[in-house]
């Protein structure tokens, strides 16, 4: 997985800008993927209060007081999800044609009241969006001052929106040994079920796991895709594999409402699967997200962050990353871009708190000579270090880009599609995506609070040796309209990197940048054909 902005290549010279391919897809609407959730309480379930009949005493030992009649009037209430931390109110009033009410709403956080004055039946919409994430009890008051009385209604809602809390990465699952799972592969067109939430800190409420997924052993060519226990199974993908091969790659998938997750192997022969868990989502106050300019923390090609040299076999490092730079004091997790090069065998990457032992997990795999690139969230160690480690026999070199945070100060929540295939250039009719071209992808110019998307990114039908890189486009959409637009200048990292005949996954985290608009760069000298499968977004509104 890669996140963008943030991008890892090994190469340092930037490509000179290319040549668009294809027409900029028009906006997703968003409506039509998000989890959105209608809240009712009706009329009936209101509260009413009646003013004491005319002349009746509140003395001491005086009778008591008769009440008048009960309002007649009444108000019901619809709430249903705008984005995530938006909630539009419906509320509607049913009362005499000449009444006058007073009517008033209180959004359960503490913030200001609404109030707006209604004569007889009639519906009124108002929106609102909550500063944090979580669950909060909506009142609304319709009053007859003149009559003294009063109806109250109230409406329980959660936002749509998740917040991130980091966890140690923890193997959950890995079918050689029986863990999290039966012992054994899992065959053709079957599935691995994963408990996630309820297990270890994960709280029984997590809406979202974060887990690095990686296959290892298959014995034929397919992918496997991961999505929440119950849930229809998406066309989408999540990692792509070849006989013989181990691959790695970062999954952000929803969680079942019993508590697991489902990894569905569509190939045509047994593979086994391991999955570490490295966070989750909640519907509660937690971390949101930050992406920052993409930032080299470490490369040990010359010695930044580290001593300069290869890491060697079993042995790793740690580098300060809280209050480094654009990273905040404060920060509970680092969103990584990590790549290996030149290693000189077989091998994996760990990456892990600083301060703590290394865990069994693994966040990158590689083959003796590959260059290949991974996302990494790992929570920042109390020391304010994350540690790195090469678990293979040989040495490697090793580049960490610092390409965001998650804080409680950070604003941008998470919210899972249904996911989604947005492009598949083997079925549109521009045809695969030339040698030095890109394609822009028009995905939120029409919301602004969307400031980044999770999606996958796969590369086959590859024809040469070249990497593949995504990035937020620098035009608008009237300049492009307006045939105005000017070509970007492709980045000089890599989301991922091919060769010749290889179909090859990651997951990123897309910066939408100012316009809403992300490209997809073939930085190499063939064509090739790009799939982009969508599964959430992060929001500030």
């Amino acid at each position: 997985m890669s996140l963008i902005p943030g991008l890892a290549h090994a190469a340092d010279p930037a490509p000179a800008p290319g040549k668009a391919h294809g027409v900029a897809l028009p906006d997703q609407d968003l409506s039509e993927v998000r989890p959105t959730k209608t809240f009712t309480s009706p009329a009936e379930a209101g509260t009413k209060s009646a003013a004491p009949a005319a002349g009746t005493s509140k003395a001491a030992g005086a009778p008591k007081a008769q009440t008048a009649a009960d309002p007649t009037y009444r108000v019901g209430l619809t709430a249903v999800h705008t984005s995530a931390h938006g909630i539009e109110l419906a509320a509607k009033l049913t009362a005499a044609a000449d009444q006058s009410l007073q009517v008033t709403i209180d959004w359960g956080d503490n913030s200001w009241q609404e109030s707006y004055g209604a004569t007889g039946t009639g519906l009124e919409r108002r929106q609102h969006a909550y500063s944090e994430v979580g669950t909060y009890l909506i009142t609304v008051k319709a009053e007859d001052t003149a009559a003294g009385t009063s109806v109250t209604n109230t409406v329980s809602v959660t936002t749509m929106g998740s917040e991130f809390t980091p966890h140690t990465p923890t193997r959950l699952l890995d079918t050689r040994d029986g863990t999290g799972a039966p012992k054994g592969k899992v065959g053709p067109n079957g599935s691995a079920r994963l408990k996630v939430a309820g297990v270890g800190k994960i709280p029984a409420g997590a809406t979202t796991a974060v887990l690095n997924v990686t296959v290892t052993n298959a014995t034929a060519a397919g992918h496997i895709t991961a999505f929440a226990s119950g849930a229809a199974r998406p066309t989408t993908s999540n990692l792509n594999f070849e006989p013989g091969q181990t691959v790695p790659n970062l999954v952000v998938v929803p969680i079942g409402t019993d508590g697991y997750v489902d990894l569905y192997n569509s190939g045509l022969g047994t593979v086994d699967l391991i999955a570490d868990v490295t966070g989750y989502f909640t519907q509660s106050a937690a971390s949101g997200y930050t992406a920052i300019t993409p930032e080299r923390f470490v490369d040990t090609r010359i010695g930044l962050g580290t001593r300069k040299g290869q890491v060697e076999g079993f042995k790793g490092f740690g580098t300060a990353i809280s209050g480094v730079r654009s990273v905040p004091a404060g920060a509970t997790a680092v969103a990584l871009n990590v790549t290996v090069t030149n290693p000189k065998d077989d091998g994996h990457l760990t990456v892990y708190p600083g301060g703590t032992k290394a865990p069994t997990a693994s966040n990158l795999n590689f083959r003796g000579g590959q260059t290949v690139a991974n996302s990494v969230i790992v929570p920042i160690g109390a020391d304010g270090k994350i540690s790195i480690r090469n678990g293979g026999w040989k040495g490697t070199d090793v580049i960490v880009d610092v390409v965001g945070f998650y804080s409680p100060n950070s604003q941008a929540a998470y919210v899972p599609f249904q996911p989604f295939r947005w492009l598949d250039t083997r079925e549109w009719k521009w045809g695969p995506l030339p040698g030095r071209h890109y394609i822009p992808m028009r995905l939120s110019t029409k919301y602004p609070g969307t400031k980044a998307f999770i999606m996958n990114t796969t590369v086959t039908n590859t024809k040469g040796v070249g990497f593949l890189a995504v990035a937020p486009d620098p035009n608008s959409k009237e300049a492009y309209e307006g045939n105005y637009d000017s070509p970007p200048s492709a980045p000089g990292s890599s989301t991922l990197n091919f060769t010749p005949g290889k179909t090859v996954p990651n997951l990123v985290q897309a910066s939408t940048g100012y316009h809403g608009i992300i490209d997809v760069f073939n930085e190499s000298d063939a064509n090739i054909d790009v799939v982009v499968d969508i599964f959430g977004d992060y929001e500030v509104d």
